[in-house]
């Protein structure tokens, strides 16, 4: 019955109350009055952040309140009704907007219910989509903070005729749906009087400054952590063996494998003057692959000088073959650690080589002895021809005998001399693999050093 008895007083209260009523016209007694909006945000969710556009999407919950001089009534006539609610459309509404709104969509908004008290005081609350433009600043991207701005004014009302008042000091976040990507650090509010160059009236406006923190660990673990472990792998070009094949299809796999990367990160970046901070290092990172592959192929062009190269300069066999070698720990060819074996190995070849330099010693000095003895041979047969007259087979079979030694000398000589230069050649060919393969662990480390103190430059950045 009470309810009933309500209803029967709120049907009388509309009829009553909007009879004579106009929405047209602002709901003040005097022109000259300023009709005072009170205007609250709240913020419910982040849908997106379009950086490559500069357009954030938000839910909000507008809330605006005013006072109409036209809707009042003494709630004692009415069996205590102090509140109603009707459609916003029936009523006076501010005009509102959004000035920095991106959106392609001008629909009006949401016609919700007002709550309409008896002292005149409008209530309404409306829910939002909203895109707005942000500038986006990309430099330190993952690692960015962004600072959007939500600007609430009338439209064509000045400051003379709709004056807006904040509700409080800052958007109300006590409703917010924490969002996967962006971290919330607070949302100020900042009222602002602009007097624009169209008009000499000044308009206000309330500024709503949206502090936002992107949360980076997605990107860490899918952009920033692939590449770094893909640029240890430049480095261990330089210690691939020359001999394999594989050391400039690494370095070049490599800078395939972060073009691909420094793509992803350009799609989703605004193409402005401004390099993110990931996009820096995949360009230092890429460069630093380019210099590596380019010194791997001088290098190898050094390991593969064969015989007819030039001999190592001097400086090079003290400063690389003699210092660095050592300080890099780098063998012979071939050689991998001073193991006992491999000591004993090279003795055993040491000393072959020595056996061999003596029989070829014994040989040559067996034949000249030899040769000696057909020249004394064939000064006795000489003589003896001389002295008797006696010639016959023996003093023929040993002419024939002293020049097949003669013969046999030059050929072994000539062995000897192909050998020696055989060997001087090969020598050369190793001495020239040996500074390759120095050089090869220089570098190695040097590049070790850089993809370090880069990867360590850009996590000091994210702490």
């Amino acid at each position: 019955a009470v309810e009933s008895a309500k209803g029967k007083y709120a049907h009388m209260l509309f009829n009553e109350l909007f009879e004579d009523y106009s929405n047209a016209l602002r709901p003040v007694e005097d022109t000259d009055k300023v009709l005072n909006v009170t205007l609250q945000i709240t913020l419910s969710q982040i849908k997106d952040m379009d950086e490559r556009n500069q357009i954030l999407s938000a839910y909000l919950w507008i809330r605006q309140s005013w006072y109409d001089a036209y809707l009042r009534w003494d709630k004692d006539k009415y069996d205590g009704l102090d509140s109603i609610r009707i459609p916003s459309n029936l009523v006076w509404r501010p005009d509102i907007v959004l000035y920095n709104k991106a959106d392609d969509d001008f629909s009006e908004p949401v016609n919700t219910n007002v709550v309409l008290r008896y002292d005149g005081k409008i209530t309404w609350d409306a829910p939002a989509i909203t895109k707005s433009s942000c500038v986006v600043d990309v430099s330190y991207f993952p690692f960015d903070s962004q600072q959007c701005n939500l600007t609430f004014g009338s439209w064509t009302y000045n400051g003379n005729q709709v004056d807006i008042i904040n509700s409080l000091d800052s958007g109300d976040l006590s409703d917010f749906i924490e969002d996967v990507e962006w971290e919330i650090h607070g949302m100020p509010a900042v009222k602002n009087v602009i007097t624009y160059g169209c008009c000499s009236e000044p308009y206000p406006d309330v500024t709503f400054t949206l502090i936002l923190k992107r949360k980076s660990s997605f990107y860490i673990f899918n952009l920033l952590l692939p590449c770094i472990l893909i640029s240890f792998l430049a480095p261990l070009g330089f210690y691939l063996p020359a001999d394999s094949g594989e050391k400039v299809s690494l370095g070049v796999t490599v800078l395939l494998a972060l073009t691909v990367f420094q793509l992803m990160v350009a799609e989703i970046m605004p193409p402005s003057e401004n390099v993110p901070l990931i996009g820096k290092y995949y360009i230092a990172t890429m460069t630093m692959i380019t210099a590596s592959t380019a010194l791997t192929i001088i290098i190898m062009n050094l390991h593969h000088c064969g015989s007819e190269a030039k001999p190592v300069p001097q400086w090079a066999k003290v400063v690389i073959l003699d210092y660095m070698s050592k300080i890099f720990f780098v063998y012979d060819v071939g050689e991998n650690c001073t193991s006992p074996k491999r000591e004993k190995e090279e003795e055993r070849r040491l000393e072959g080589e020595d056996g061999c330099q003596r029989r070829h010693k014994e040989v040559r000095s067996a034949l000249s002895t030899t040769n000696d003895d057909c020249n004394l041979k064939e000064k006795l047969n000489g003589n003896w021809n001389k002295s008797y007259g006696v010639h016959g087979e023996n003093v023929r079979e040993t002419v024939n005998c002293c020049s097949c030694y003669k013969m046999l000398i030059k050929n072994i000589e000539y062995i000897a001399n192909c050998v020696r230069d055989h060997k001087a050649n090969k020598a050369k060919g190793i001495e020239w693999k040996k500074v390759a393969k120095v050089m090869d662990r220089f570098f190695m480390w040097i590049f070790f050093i850089m993809v370090f103190f880069m990867s360590v430059l850009i996590i000091g950045k994210a702490a």
